[in-house]
């Protein structure tokens, strides 16, 4: 992806892009929104999982990603963003509550395999209860999510972000220092135009786009193995990301046996490394 980072004579020694002059044109205090994270968390990098529509696989990403990452080695952290739709607790099987440290702050509740998650459906009563809470409220909820938890020591934050360009993803963009920002989509037209809605939104806060994951592209014959795409123009989403200099980093089939997994728990038991290249462009942020 080309950004402004690629001519930058000072890119090698920079290490947040909160503190960048390129970007913030030399502002001393560009980001006056940001939050301040607490002394017992050290987080080296933020990465962002986002999406222009919702039921695209954003959360099957954000999963995924974090899986394949802990198999690499690096202690990693998933904070739920999406509060009216939270997924990730299900997808690693977790059912019990966060509880509190003597300082009175949330702690993440760890999988089978040590991913640390935090989420409002581990703080709730019931699961399946709705949240019907309006956009303040919910923003107040996620920042509280980066300043009231004891991540501990983690290499990578994933934020599950929920769709769109509201509240929400701007209150991230706005109060946490991401370093990153992977966009899903799938291939289809008008999803390619919704993408392109948060691409643009993040341009706008000065937030760095490692890519695109292009997921549900194809599904493959368990008969002959043939490759069959699902949708009927493949070269969408490549095209409106050519345009925008962005780079399509992995394309998803459409598994069955992996969603399957993840719909039951066991986000950690699927073996397929299909989001390689994305892991790449995030591990060599570290």
């Amino acid at each position: 992806m080309s950004s402004a980072c690629d001519s930058c004579p000072s890119a090698s020694k920079c290490k947040s892009q909160d503190s960048c002059p390129s970007l913030n044109k030399g502002e001393s205090n560009p980001r006056p929104f940001l939050e301040k994270l607490g002394d017992d968390s050290h987080i080296t990098r933020v990465i962002g999982v986002a999406s222009g529509k919702g039921g695209v696989g954003k959360s099957f990403v954000t999963s995924m990603l974090a899986v394949e990452l802990a198999r690499k080695g690096y202690k990693v952290g998933i904070m739920d963003a999406d509060i009216t739709g939270p997924s990730i607790p299900r997808a690693f099987g977790l059912k019990g509550r966060m509880a509190a440290t003597e300082q009175g702050r949330m702690s993440p509740v760890s999988s089978a395999k040590g991913i640390e998650v935090v989420s409002l459906n581990l703080i709730m009563d019931d699961e399946e209860a709705p949240v019907v809470w309006r956009g303040p409220v919910i923003s107040g909820l996620v920042k509280q999510f980066w300043t009231d938890v004891c991540w501990g020591t983690l290499d990578v934050l994933l934020i599950d972000m929920p769709p769109g360009t509201g509240d929400v993803p701007l209150t991230v963009f706005q109060a946490v220092p991401l370093d990153g920002l992977v966009l899903v989509s799938t291939p289809q037209d008008l999803v390619s135009m919704i993408v392109a809605k948060a691409r643009n939104m993040a341009s706008m806060m000065n937030v760095n786009i490692l890519g695109v994951v292009e997921n549900m592209s194809y599904t493959i014959c368990p008969h002959c193995g043939e490759k069959f795409s699902l949708w009927g123009n493949d070269d969408a989403l490549a095209e409106s990301s050519a345009k925008a200099g962005i780079d399509i980093l992995d394309k998803l089939p459409l598994d069955h046996e992996a969603m399957k997994k993840v719909d039951s728990g066991l986000a950690e038991e699927v073996e397929a490394d299909y989001l390689s290249n994305t892991v790449k462009k995030i591990t060599d942020l570290l």
